[in-house]
């Protein structure tokens, strides 16, 4: 799958030796200048349990306004965003850098992670492991109860994270009193409550895909499929992501509030975007014709369908079978997000600014927007002939991403194919996920297997496709089949090399 995408699997040496380089040289004492010190302050990372690279930290200082002693004024909290200080060690035109703008992200597959970066740097020097001290590139808030932010501050700085946090140990923390941090995890959490009701009120839509990972073999064969969970440790870390990009693209921003002297021009300043354009008309005017099929009540405003129509329902679906149909239906009908010089927004998100500011071992336009933000502070401009490197980059950074997700899903695809292999025969429950005139297709309830099961095989009846209510329709019996219905299937056959499974109606 690697390979038919278009992915080497290996570093060139050149490339790995000057890693080495790096790497034996470690962090100098000349490293340090300039840069601000956080090691004194509270920072942790919140990571999936088997993540190998840390990009991101979080630290936390509760700020008590000396005007409180005398009944006024309340308490602010400062939140430091360190992200993993990557253009500090990958130089532009470097061999490291040069290979890592052609690959524009690593790609992770179900049994294994094809990284942008050599492993040297992406899991150690770079990685914001515990108790070391690690160079990073900041975006510091003060804000207030209702996550509000009072200042912001941006640099390079040096981090010791204390603590390690997994997703689940983070989630503990937060609901236990007994826990590790839980004061400040709670709060951070609160904060984070404050931000998504923001971005809702704004316009966000809300679309969280379930996603699935493999418990696997010795030999890589999957053993278990498992549903990842979302709990609020991952949405706290989510919003406070979100927030250092959209404010880190509002600061490089040329049309930005922060710079409304009158000589700034458009061109003043270059940044690389992450753009989400509105969704087709055509394409919603599907979407309408699905979901009113469905027996959902649904208007078009100027050919979209307002935000808040798509969140209200999505929220009445919360855990209905049809729910990740829907959701589904929702996602194929948006436009695709890419990186971009020139900026639209961010639909999706509703922000009016937004870059990828966060993710620099993973993600090659991280980079360039760090480099972006060290030349801004420090006064350098960047000159108009830029714009056109600028767009090459962002457009073969979207190519690559688009090329790496493929990967991604067709990997998810095979081993879930893989594992209903070892179970022909056998019977499941599961939700039908697509309609159409030659078959059904149906996702299996535990570990999300798609199969189609065929019409020619259905022999109870003889079936009809009703392309205005998408079901099928027995024309003796009437038994009906839309989409959200549960049924019982059989795992017929299997097929490793297209990547499907043939499942049959019981």
């Amino acid at each position: 799958i690697a390979i038919e995408k278009g992915f080497d699997l290996e570093l060139p040496k050149k490339v790995e030796e000057e890693a080495k380089e790096i790497k034996k040289n470690g962090i100098k004492e000349s490293d340090y200048a300039g840069r601000k010190d956080f090691r004194k302050t509270l920072t942790f990372t919140i990571d999936p349990s088997d993540a190998k690279d840390f990009d991101d930290a979080i630290s936390f200082r509760v700020i008590t306004p000396s005007l409180i002693k005398e009944g006024v004024g309340e308490k602010e909290y400062e939140i430091g965003i360190h992200i993993a200080d990557v253009s500090h060690y990958v130089k532009v035109d470097s061999a490291l850098d040069l290979e890592a703008r052609e690959r524009g992200t690593s790609v992770y597959l179900v049994d294994r992670t094809i990284p942008m970066l050599p492993e040297i740097l992406s899991n150690d020097l770079c990685s914001l492991v515990p108790n070391k001290d690690r160079l990073t590139m900041s975006a510091v808030f003060i804000v207030d109860k209702n996550a509000k932010v009072k200042n912001e501050w941006y640099g390079r700085t040096v981090i010791n994270s204390q603590k390690r946090f997994t997703y689940e140990e983070a989630e503990e923390s937060i609901k236990k009193s007994d826990s590790p941090l839980h004061r400040e995890l709670s709060i951070l959490n609160n904060l984070a409550k404050e931000l998504t009701k923001e971005r809702f009120a704004q316009g966000a839509i809300s679309l969280d895909q379930e996603e699935v990972k493999f418990a696997l073999d010795k030999d890589g064969a999957p053993i278990k499929v498992i549903i990842k969970e979302r709990g609020d440790s991952n949405r706290l870390i989510e919003e406070f992501m979100l927030l250092a990009n959209k404010k880190v693209a509002e600061f490089l921003s040329p049309k930005s509030p922060y710079k409304q002297s009158p000589e700034k021009t458009e061109n003043d300043s270059v940044s690389i975007y992450r753009v989400h354009d509105l969704p087709s008309k055509e394409k919603m005017t599907d979407l309408v014709f699905f979901l009113r099929s469905l027996g959902h009540k649904i208007s078009l405003v100027n050919g979209i369908i307002p935000s808040s129509e798509i969140n209200n329902l999505l929220k009445k679906l919360e855990g209905k079978n049809e729910e990740n149909t829907v959701n589904r239906a929702i996602i194929r009908s948006m436009a695709k997000a890419i990186y971009s010089t020139k900026n639209i927004g961010h639909y999706g998100l509703a922000f009016e600014y937004y870059t990828h500011f966060t993710s620099p071992i993973r993600r090659y336009p991280d980079i360039i927007v760090h480099r972006l933000l060290a030349n801004y502070l420090v006064g350098k401009k960047l000159k108009k002939e830029h714009l056109l490197e600028y767009e090459k980059i962002a457009q073969i950074s979207s190519e690559q991403e688009k090329r790496a997700s493929d990967a991604e899903r067709a990997s998810i695809k095979y081993k879930q194919v893989e594992y209903m292999s070892k179970r022909l025969g056998e019977k499941f429950e599961g939700i039908i996920s697509g309609i159409t005139e030659w078959g059904i297709y149906i996702e299996e309830m535990e570990t999300k297997c798609e199969g189609l099961a065929r019409v020619r095989e259905m022999k109870d009846d003889f079936y009809v496709f009703n392309e205005k209510k998408l079901e099928l329709v027995g024309q003796k019996k009437k038994n009906r089949y839309r989409l959200g219905d549960r049924v019982k299937i059989k795992v017929k056959g299997v097929d490793l090399e297209r990547k499907t499974i043939d499942y049959i109606l019981i």
